[in-house]
């Protein structure tokens, strides 16, 4: 049963059916294929229809995308976001992009809610740090403006050369807590691991509740998997003693300590917080642990619900009551698995800002009381 769940006091006192909508023609909104229920609904609350185009898959696996509209002049948002398909998904949006800026758009502007790659923003060994080349490629594309929601991490906002608007999910999660959990006063926030304590940490501060961290981890962590980069260099008959590798200080290497709480969650409700749930792994052996120390119910929130492989499954064979995410990807398939999954409806604040920044507004009041742990 989806929960459907609108942002704190409206947008400066604005009701949702008293929304300015675009002058005829001045605006067209399309969609991709990954997402086509989230676009039905930011445009319902445009109070327009969505853009007439063609999107598929030729015999030979091409995507092929045709407008069946003239946007020239018009300020054309391309709505899109990371799916199962991920590839198909930014493919769809960045030849969409292509195309209407070749069709004389006065402006293209991708509303991507999910940024896919965000997680290979950091490099990695002998990786890449992906998602600065596909900021590029969006760029190159003809993306004027970007609007996504909650990015992994907020400095992949530098790698585009366009102004990027990082939308947070937040107050819908908040609001979501204080009207949809009993007795959440006596609830305690979790971090699953040292790394998410920020984001909890502003969760705890604007609900008043006591914070928990879950600190120690039971799987190797990415930097401490052996690819052979450590291996001690072939050693050279020609190689001057004292100027080599053994004069440089190694350091000691990390013991990971045994998983633990930090914080007292006995007797009450356990809220779990993070930008996405993908992997679940980590979300259900932190739930047994908070079992362990006397948790009676545990949520699990976050703004992106990915649930990957068999991550329903999972969820719902584990200690977590509840697993509540936003619909800023699909996951009606997973819902249908797992009985736990709540929705959080999104398009509100996605459909405001299409409409100020189509109307020249300033994009201020979205991020009002938004700190950067957020």
């Amino acid at each position: 049963m989806n929960t459907k769940v609108g942002i704190p006091l409206g947008f400066a006192g604005r009701p949702q059916g008293a929304m300015n909508t675009a002058p005829k023609g001045a605006m067209v909104v399309f969609n991709t294929n990954a997402h086509p229920e989230l676009a039905q609904l930011v445009t319902s609350r445009l109070g327009i229809q969505p853009g007439l185009c063609s999107v598929f898959l030729q015999d030979n696996k091409e995507t092929h995308v045709q407008l069946r509209e003239s946007v020239r002049g018009k300020d054309v948002f391309v709505i899109g976001t990371g799916t199962k398909n991920v590839n198909n998904s930014i493919m769809e949006v960045l030849i969409m992009t292509y195309c209407a800026k070749t069709s004389c758009a006065r402006r293209v502007v991708g509303v991507i809610p999910y940024l896919p790659y965000s997680k290979q923003s950091q490099m990695r060994k002998r990786g890449s740090i992906v998602s600065k080349l596909l900021a590029q490629m969006m760029c190159k594309s003809g993306l004027d403006h970007v609007i996504t929601m909650d990015l992994h991490h907020k400095e992949i906002q530098g790698f585009f050369d366009v102004p990027v608007d990082n939308l947070r999910a937040s107050p819908f999660i908040l609001q979501y807590i204080q009207e949809n959990i009993p007795d959440y006063r006596n609830a305690v926030i979790v971090a699953r691991n040292p790394g998410a304590a920020k984001r909890a940490t502003s969760f705890a501060e604007r609900l008043r509740l006591a914070l928990a961290v879950i600190h120690g981890e039971q799987k190797i962590a990415e930097s401490d998997v052996v690819d052979g980069r450590h291996s001690p260099p072939t050693v050279s008959p020609y190689r001057v003693t004292g100027t080599g590798l053994e004069t440089v200080p190694l350091l000691t290497p990390k013991e990971k300590p045994p998983i633990n709480v930090v914080g007292d969650v006995g007797g009450r409700i356990a809220i779990i917080v993070d930008d996405m749930i993908d992997d679940v792994e980590s979300f259900v052996t932190a739930a047994e642990i908070l079992k362990e120390r006397g948790a009676y119910k545990i949520y699990a929130m976050a703004t992106h619900g990915l649930l990957s492989s068999d991550a329903p499954k999972k969820l719902e064979e584990s200690a977590i009551d509840e697993v509540v995410v936003t619909n800023t990807v699909p996951h009606e398939l997973q819902k249908l698995q797992c009985n736990k999954i709540q929705t959080i409806d999104i398009s509100i604040i996605l459909s405001e800002a299409i409409r100020r920044i189509h109307f020249g507004e300033s994009m201020s009041y979205l991020f009002r009381n938004i700190a950067s742990e957020d």
